[in-house]
């Protein structure tokens, strides 16, 4: 005789699960939920990927173009290429600088004497040093046509002190006051900031009393100082015509150029007796300007460049490769490069006639002698090829402002990016609540399935013990 027991609904394993329940609802649920979700978040991701590839990309294409275009600036107008130079056949005798004002041509200068400012120095206090009393009362101090006053009482009656008060009282047009002291006692050293012959210095003390009076100095008396430096006008001619100056930096004699004296020349009229100012155009800055161009378009290219490549090797496509932005900026670039501008010469009218080419990597090339040929026989030509309206910088310096500008196709791009951007966080969001009321729809449905399933098990285990507790039926053998 055998005994047959009957067919569990669930295993004790699924019952021992999610606490007593027969499934683990959760874990189904959730893995339900991921696999639904899981393609829906991998396309959003590389949407999103893409996208922010692509907006990294458009800022680094804008802030290459805008460096590009700030080396436009030095080229790009008429008077970049009126810039004047100022040499000096002696440097030692003076140096120069020229304005764009100022007129070709050169100009013979001697300097017979140079500007200086007037220093006082005191007669010895004998024995004494810094500490030295000297005595109270009031100042008046003047340089030139200015005048201050200085007090002096028992806190700074020293000449030290004194010396303090008058370096720092208010409206003090430029009197540095020292005390120096030597072998012979301290001696007050007054010395005047302003050269020129109209800046004297003036003591007088003007309290009616006498404290002061051995550190006044003025017309008539002049006992109590020496003269150490007088002060005096910068004295000189340029070609032949006499001129003067209270101070060495002369800006006043020839218009658009500034004169900085430093020496003076000989006697006479021979060898040395004068030095030669030659103003002429400044073509050495201009070709620098030039290649700073040239640098910084090739910097340019190779910024760019990699944003719209493809490499066979690796089948890697650069993230704007194809964009309609950024081949459109490209394309008018070349073609400004490219331009033949009307200059009035036929000989120079495009940048390959100054000696600027294109490389096989689309960088630029310059030759330095072509371009200073360029710019000795034909300045005018040259200037036209870059700064006329339709000059290869100003076409280029225009297009550049409207394509980075608020309108601009940069800026429009920006925009349907940043667009695309929201929306693909829209959708993460709008996923999420799909993925929420999903979840919950499942959970319900699975946690009722639980339930049936729990029952049947209950009525198992029931069932079972019932069978269990049948009579054995004997059999004959």
């Amino acid at each position: 005789m055998s005994t047959t027991s009957p067919v569990s609904i669930a295993s004790s394993s699924s019952a021992a699960a999610a606490g007593g329940s027969v499934i683990d609802v959760n874990s189904i649920v959730s893995q339900l939920v991921s696999a639904s979700r899981a393609p829906k978040d991998a396309a959003i991701a590389s949407k999103t990927k893409t996208v922010t590839t692509q907006i990294s990309a458009l800022s680094k294409l804008k802030a290459a173009l805008s460096t590009f275009q700030d080396s436009l600036s030095a080229i790009s107008t008429p008077t970049a290429f009126n810039l004047q130079a100022a040499t000096s056949s002696n440097p030692a005798v003076f140096t120069a600088t020229a304005t764009s004002d100022a007129a070709a041509g050169s100009y013979s200068v001697s300097v017979s004497q140079l500007a200086q400012a007037q220093q006082l120095v005191s007669t010895p206090f004998v024995g004494g040093t810094g500490a030295t009393t000297v005595g109270t009362g009031t100042l008046q101090v003047s340089l030139g046509g200015t005048t201050f006053n200085v007090t002096i009482d028992s806190t700074h009656n020293t000449l030290a002190g004194i010396a303090s008060a008058i370096s720092s009282a208010p409206g003090n047009p430029g009197i540095k006051a020292a005390v120096v002291t030597g072998t012979d006692g301290a001696h007050l050293i007054l010395t005047s900031a302003q050269s020129g012959a109209v800046n004297t210095i003036k003591v007088t003390e003007t309290d009616g009393g006498t404290g002061l009076a051995a550190i006044t100095y003025g017309t008539g008396n002049t006992a109590n100082y020496t003269e150490a430096s007088q002060a005096k006008d910068a004295i000189f001619n340029v070609s032949g015509i006499p001129h003067s100056s209270p101070g060495n930096t002369v800006t006043d004699a020839v218009p658009g150029v500034t004169l900085n004296l430093v020496g003076t020349t000989a006697a006479g009229t021979g060898p040395g007796s004068t030095a030669q100012l030659t103003v002429s155009s400044d073509t050495q800055t201009i070709a620098t300007n030039i290649q700073a161009f040239v640098d910084a378009y090739n910097a340019m290219v190779k910024t760019v460049a990699p944003l719209g490549s493809y490499d066979k090797i690796t089948k890697t496509a650069g993230p704007m490769l194809g964009d309609p932005a950024f081949t459109g900026i490209q394309n008018e670039i070349r073609s400004a490069l490219h331009s033949v501008v009307n200059t009035g010469s036929d000989t120079y009218n495009t940048l390959a006639s100054v000696g600027i080419t294109t490389n096989a990597d689309g960088t630029l090339s310059l030759s330095k002698f072509k371009l200073q040929t360029a710019l000795s026989a034909a300045p005018a030509a040259v200037s036209s090829l870059f700064s006329s309206t339709n000059g290869v910088a100003a076409s280029l310096n225009s297009r550049l402002t409207d394509e980075l500008g608020a309108g601009g196709v940069l800026a429009n791009r920006s925009k349907t990016l940043v667009t695309q951007s929201n929306a693909l966080s829209d959708q993460t969001a709008d996923l999420d609540k799909q993925m929420a009321k999903l979840t919950q729809s499942l959970t319900q449905q699975y946690a009722q399935l639980n339930t049936l399933l729990s029952s049947l098990q209950s009525m198992s285990a029931y069932l079972s013990q019932q069978f269990a507790s049948l009579p054995t039926v004997q059999q004959n053998k």
